[in-house]
């Protein structure tokens, strides 16, 4: 493993197998990830504690989501081989894992007796995963260049597949037939007009093409690029936290009821598809794939693991505000899937190797 990430050695005291260096080996990995859910502390309590203004969180945002990732993802794609971002097994394994995932979310959501709505946007936190803010970081510091190729394809999938997926599935509440289709496609429309209008997708696009055209920006470009791409992982991460303080201090504001106890299962639910399932769904689909001799690679495998294993994607949030979802749901699902990755995704890390 490359990165900084410790590996697990032998040592007279048992095989690498037994508990003891284990043990040993998860704690070498949650010290390399510890830093990245501390910055998310950080935010968290500078935003509850009002040491970081509520109305700036949105300018915090804006930074990182117009200047600073927009940039990071642009140097990664810039410096992978074409190959990599072009990889049809990557982008085969993840849609289908994405599509599976969708489906039983609606569906334990629909057998619970929630609308198509709020369905939809469970889906979507179950399957969308923290990659942009988190993941890209993250993976990088943990499995380093290698990471780069197929943690960009899930991104564009998610962003344009999957997003618009159940968001026009969350127009499904306006009934049936023509008038429910035309709502469905007016929302799928106004999706891809987002997707349009967020720099993510066009950075990775560019980055791809100078892979391709193995180009490079000039020098004094290239390093004010790379000021804004250094600025990117801890900026994102303490965004993470501050949004999700946001989220909960609103909700207080809002005179929010604790929630059911049915509530808190419909919650938890989520939470085990997102962190649980969706990495074995993927580990087996990887498996799957190999086994019929597709060509992908182990750091593929190990990158597209531990992205389905990642917390839930932030702003997910903002989109189920946006098109009247229950947001007070989706933010507690974003907060829980983050605070349990603390402890899942070191050792979703030591499994995957």
């Amino acid at each position: 493993m490359r990165g900084g990430a410790v590996r697990p050695h032998r040592t007279a005291q048992g095989p690498l197998g037994a508990p003891g260096t284990i043990a040993r080996a998860v704690l070498a990995i949650f010290l390399v990830t510890f830093p990245f859910f501390a910055l998310i502390a950080a935010g968290y309590a500078a935003a509850r504690g009002r040491i970081l203004p509520l109305e700036a969180i949105p300018g915090l945002n804006a930074f990182v989501l117009y200047f600073a990732l927009p940039c990071m993802l642009y140097r990664f794609g810039a410096n992978t081989p074409i190959a990599q971002l072009l990889d049809g097994p990557v982008a085969l394994v993840w849609g289908v894992a994405a599509f599976i995932v969708v489906g039983l979310a609606v569906g334990l959501a629909r057998r619970g007796g929630l609308g198509w709505n709020d369905a939809a946007f469970g889906a979507l936190v179950a399957a969308f995963p923290n990659t942009g803010f988190m993941g890209v970081p993250l993976l990088a510091a943990i499995l380093g260049p290698s990471a780069a190729g197929p943690v960009m394809i899930t991104i564009a999938f998610d962003m344009v597949v999957t997003s618009s997926l159940c968001i026009a599935l969350s127009r499904l509440d306006a009934g049936t037939g023509a008038a429910g289709e035309r709502a469905a496609a007016q929302a799928v429309r106004k999706a891809l007009a987002g997707i349009l209008r967020n720099p993510m997708p066009w950075s990775i696009l560019l980055g791809a093409l100078a892979s391709a055209l193995q180009w490079r920006l000039p020098g004094p470009i290239d390093r004010t690029v790379a000021m804004l791409a250094e600025a990117a992982s801890p900026a994102a991460l303490f965004t993470i936290g501050a949004v999700l303080a946001r989220s909960a201090l609103l909700a207080q504001a809002g005179g929010a009821r604790p929630p059911r106890r049915a509530a808190l299962g419909d919650v938890l639910s989520v939470v085990l598809v997102k962190l649980l399932l969706h990495p074995l769904l993927v580990a087996g689909l990887c498996w799957a794939v190999r086994a019929v001799g597709l060509p992908l690679s182990a750091p593929a495998v190990a990158a597209l693991v531990l992205v389905a294993a990642l917390s839930s994607a932030s702003n997910v949030s903002m989109l189920a505000e946006r098109y009247g979802a229950d947001n007070g749901r989706i933010a507690r699902i974003i907060l829980w899937t983050t605070v349990a990755a603390f402890f899942s995704f070191p050792i979703a890390v030591d499994w995957v190797r």
